[in-house]
């Protein structure tokens, strides 16, 4: 009993920290809701009131990063500059407003596809200061030493969520239609803000913010290129999130058109890659030891397992293998996200962060119309291949150098990060 107790100490320590306690239960319930609107509004795109196909669904997805791709250094650089506790309050209450819209929009029945193109790119311009300001909050949060396990936790968080919130919202939208979806989303963002409220501000691991000057942006990006264990995994994840992680656009393509389904089996899928990832998410956060080259190999495993979710013969043997894919995926998103932020210097992180961003999420303006062309143009497994492909292609060279240097040479020290500093009062 003392070691499964220890075992769970272990792997839930960040959540002993109050701050981050607060900002975990806030985040558990809006990201349920987030993902909640996510399913709600990609079958809104197929369903009959806005008649769309796979390419609308993607660039309904796409507008959502569209900003990030475009001026995602310059959001990296906002997080560096100002207060993130600050800047978070700001971005949850304009996506929580943005969600009471569509609602409003869809219970009066004159939704159309020109304005959820509108409103997927308002919540675009949100998510490109939203995103490097959660990332980077985590370590203000906890310090360095519980950044990794928080991170982790972060990451089962979020595939909880996915598994809550399309289960949730599969009913609602059998039972109270797509618009009650929205509305309820919009309601889960007050649990975020009471969070950051009740939150103590002198026990915050700060980083001091960074003096504006010009050629901010520049020196970030310079600095990335010639760091190499920022830059592989950065490069990597641009791939991958290019050709993979589109799962938004495929899943629902995969549910409609390869299995003949509908919401139930759209729901069931994610339910399925949400279940692996936090059993996943579980796995690193008790055993997190981020490096690039733990990375390249669950990258070869992950590519192997989105092949396999493609070349599924049955919706059943789909469900099983999105369980072990979603295992693999959160493990390289948490390993890829903990290295990133070990080894970036703390009044680069936020820039870091916001490459990383990019290349995770900001990639989906182009990723997601590209793997819906190629669903409408082939099939949606056809799709769901090119991406396990990609992964494959991605990861293999990062494994093969990284085996390289370990067989040619002593391993090299990497110097430690430069400390976040103790916490300090606002």
């Amino acid at each position: 009993m003392s070691t499964v107790r220890v075992a769970f100490h272990q792997t839930f320590k960040a959540v002993r920290v109050r701050n981050f306690r607060l900002y975990f239960t806030g985040q558990a319930i809006s990201v349920s809701g987030t993902w909640m609107q996510t399913i709600a509004l990609g079958l809104l795109v197929l369903s009959d009131r806005v008649h769309g196909t796979g390419v609308d669904v993607g660039v309904v997805t796409a507008l959502q990063f569209l900003p990030m791709l475009l001026l995602g250094s310059w959001g990296g650089l906002v997080a560096d500059r100002f207060d993130k506790r600050t800047l978070l309050y700001m971005t949850q209450s304009s996506a929580g407003a943005l969600a009471l819209a569509l609602g409003l929009l869809t219970m009066l029945g004159s939704v159309t596809l020109a304005e959820l193109y509108v409103l997927s790119t308002l919540l675009g311009v949100v998510n490109l200061f939203d995103n490097p300001a959660r990332q980077t909050f985590v370590s203000e949060m906890v310090g360095r030493d519980l950044l990794p396990n928080a991170i982790s936790l972060n990451s089962v968080l979020m595939n909880s969520a996915r598994v809550i919130g399309p289960a949730i919202g599969g009913v609602l939208i059998f039972t109270a239609g797509f618009a009650t979806c929205f509305l309820v989303n919009a309601g889960t963002y007050v649990a975020v803000i009471v969070a950051l409220l009740l939150m103590r501000p002198a026990e915050l691991f700060r980083t001091p913010p960074v003096a504006r000057a010009k050629g901010q942006v520049r020196e970030g990006l310079a600095y990335v290129w010639s760091t190499p264990a920022l830059r592989d995994p950065l490069l990597a994840m641009a791939v991958v999130g290019i050709f993979a992680f589109n799962f938004t656009t495929t899943l629902p393509l995969l549910a409609k058109f390869t299995f003949h389904g509908g919401a139930g089996t759209y729901s069931t899928l994610t339910v399925a890659m949400g279940a692996g990832a936090v059993v996943g998410g579980l796995v690193v956060a008790h055993r997190s030891r981020p490096s690039a080259a733990l990375l390249s190999i669950i990258g070869l495993v992950f590519g192997v397992m989105i092949i396999a979710v493609a070349a599924a013969p049955t919706e059943a043997f789909a469900v099983a293998a999105l369980i072990f894919m979603g295992f693999f995926s959160i493990a390289f998103i948490a390993t890829a996200n903990s290295t990133l932020q070990l080894r970036a210097e703390p009044s680069m992180r936020g820039r870091v962060m916001a490459l990383y961003a990019i290349a995770f999420l900001g990639s989906t303006p182009i990723g997601a119309p590209l793997v819906g062309w190629i669903s409408d143009a082939s099939s949606p497994r056809v799709a769901l291949m090119v991406g396990g492909v990609a992964t494959l292609a991605a990861s293999g060279p990062l494994a093969l150098r990284y085996a390289r240097r370990s067989r040619g040479s002593a391993p090299v020290p990497v110097p430690p990060p430069v400390p976040l500093g103790e916490g300090s009062a606002p």
